[in-house]
């Protein structure tokens, strides 16, 4: 099937993985494409919203919980798995296997059901119930691993059931297909959408591929010198002590979905002109104010990173700088975790 009639009568056609990021790039040039081969090319393309109530009017939250499976880490589903396609790695008849703390196991599951693979993700037990819910319901296998031994156990237990031939490991943390989507597309989305006034760029360090890939793009291909900001655990401040030299010293957060405890592959600290440490407390209190104030719908890694974006934009330097700041999910994946505690009263729980 090369195309299909749209509501409008005019013939739209088809779009392949081949076109996506191609067309994502020239978005805005007439036609808008609403018609793919399966559900894995729906990725990107996410809106960028003004903050009016937090912050000073100049900080604007691009929404990744627009994409289909409600994370920005369907991108990078998608795409290592377009990869691994590609390069022969991945083929009927074999199966999927990943460490992940949710929404990158969410995001290949949509992706692996989307396009007929089988798939075992291994997490850490300390991840909420509802990401492991959302996993199962697209066909997923869950390995629970030690909450303790943080995502290295799991990446540990991925790697065993690696050395089965039938499954692929795909490796977001080290995979440069990961970084490359967000240059491809995520980076250019941002550069169109603020018409190149870009001069902050903020986001949560979870495999780094957001923040190297989005700053590649509009450092080295449009040549802005933007200031690339990382935020990370205060906890877990294992990005700002390797800058400084000093031994890393993990531990266990809040923050799911950043702060892995070690510094990953995909993180070029090379672009990264500064780091924000933010606190369990302040994310979780700046996603309900997300929510509350903005009307955005948001886990608590959004809120760690809005934090970052909020008190640089209060510092004199940064006073009439455009900052831009991803938001990665929803909030929907958090209803059992601390961002929801003492939320609801007992008879707002019963069914």
């Amino acid at each position: 099937m090369n195309n299909i009639r749209g509501t409008s009568n005019t013939m739209l056609p088809l779009l392949s993985k081949d076109q996506l990021t191609t067309d994502q790039q020239q978005k805005g040039n007439g036609m808008s494409h609403q018609v793919f081969e399966d559900n894995s090319l729906t990725i990107g393309n996410t809106p960028l919203v003004r903050l009016n109530r937090i912050g000073n009017g100049n900080i604007w939250a691009k929404l990744e919980s627009r994409n289909p499976a409600f994370s920005v880490k369907c991108r990078i589903g998608a795409n290592m798995v377009w990869d691994a396609e590609k390069k022969g790695i991945l083929s009927k008849g074999k199966s999927i296997v990943e460490a992940s703390s949710g929404n990158t196991g969410i995001a290949l599951c949509f992706v692996a059901a989307s396009r007929g693979y089988p798939i075992t993700i291994t997490m850490p037990s300390s991840m909420s119930v509802e990401r492991r819910q959302v996993m199962k319901a697209l066909g997923a296998t869950i390995v629970l691993t030690e909450p303790a031994k943080g995502m290295k156990g799991a990446i540990a237990k991925a790697e065993e059931i690696a050395q089965d031939e039938n499954f692929v490991l795909l490796q977001q943390f080290e995979n440069p297909a990961n970084p490359e989507i967000h240059e491809k597309t995520t980076g250019p989305e941002i550069w169109q959408d603020t018409n190149g006034e870009i001069d902050v760029f903020v986001a949560g360090v979870g495999t780094g591929g957001t923040i190297t890939g989005v700053s590649r793009y509009i450092k080295n291909t449009q040549g802005k010198a933007i200031i690339s900001v990382a935020v990370e655990p205060t906890s877990s401040p294992v990005i700002t002590q390797t800058i400084n030299g000093e031994t890393p010293t993990p531990s266990p957060h809040k923050i799911q979905g950043i702060g892995a405890g070690f510094v990953p592959k995909n993180l070029d600290l090379s672009i990264v002109d500064r780091v924000e440490q933010v606190s369990n407390e302040d994310a979780i209190a700046m996603a309900k104010r997300l929510m509350r104030e903005e009307g955005i719908l948001c886990g608590i890694s959004c809120g760690a990173a809005v934090v970052a974006a909020e008190r640089l934009s209060k510092l004199a330097e940064f006073k009439d700088k455009k900052i831009v700041v991803v938001l990665p999910d929803s909030g929907e994946r958090y209803l059992s975790t601390a961002l929801f505690e003492g939320e609801f009263t007992d008879n707002e729980l019963v069914q």
